[in-house]
């Protein structure tokens, strides 16, 4: 049994190899791109509306909703973003109902790269929104003592992101493994069943953590400007009255 779909080389061709990882994360791609153009292309703001464009419009104002509370002002600013890692994770897991699938999830190369892709929203959002002086001033605060502590615990978090979904994922092909050695026909079943809910509740706990560290990074920087035009201000009230 293939643990991580990096094991199943598809094809080899001298030092180039094409592992499952590839083949099915680019097709979760495909399906994603291609689903969101047949839905969107047909939209209507009409009375009458298509099951797809309901389905859509359920799991957009979800995620909008999701990410409102949060505490993240301006939603839609964030909503590409944090839709997009929900789908896909979402989707990569929901396919195993499919003979043959493995989950790119259960790769620990992609649930990296998606770390990675939280860990580069995180200062783009902040800088985008508050500038490039008040994210780096972060690092910082309180003291400059804090720079690397604060460098640490931004690396070790997408670290901790990456791990938890790869762990879960793979412990979910183990034991499915295990129980069709034992039990062949009831157990794989129930546990397929369970790990299409178990797939859900990871994407939603990966976009739900991307979210908040967004949000927090935001809010640290703007509670950071806040105070410093605060104590501006109370300078130039002194000076006043002097």
């Amino acid at each position: 049994m293939d643990i991580s779909p990096d094991q199943w080389i598809l094809l080899e061709w001298r030092d180039w190899r094409l592992n499952a990882t590839i083949v099915f994360t680019w097709a979760i791609m495909a399906l994603l791109v291609l689903g969101s153009w047949s839905i969107t292309a047909r939209l209507s703001e009409g009375e009458t509306v298509s099951r797809w464009q309901v389905m859509l419009e359920v799991i957009v104002s979800g995620i909008r909703d999701q990410i409102a509370d949060v505490g993240a002002h301006e939603p839609a600013r964030y909503l590409p973003f944090i839709g997009t890692l929900f789908l896909f994770i979402a989707t990569a897991n929901l396919l195993t109902i499919i003979p043959g699938y493995q989950p790119p999830t259960g790769s620990l190369s992609t649930t990296a790269a998606l770390a990675v892709c939280v860990l580069i929203a995180v200062p783009v959002f902040t800088i985008a929104q508050r500038g490039l002086g008040a994210y780096l001033r972060n690092y910082i605060q309180p003291t400059p003592l804090m720079l690397p502590f604060n460098l640490i615990g931004e690396f070790s978090r997408t670290l901790a992101l990456a791990i938890r979904l790869y762990g879960n994922v793979m412990s979910g092909t183990i034991i499915v493994g295990i129980l069709i050695a034992v039990a062949p026909f009831f157990f794989p079943v129930m546990m397929q069943l369970l790990g299409l809910l178990t797939g859900l509740i990871q994407a939603y706990i990966f976009a739900v953590l991307a979210m908040v560290y967004i949000a927090s990074a935001t809010r640290t920087r703007q509670r950071n400007e806040d105070g410093g035009r605060a104590t501006s201000g109370e300078k130039t009230e002194t000076e006043q009255e002097r």
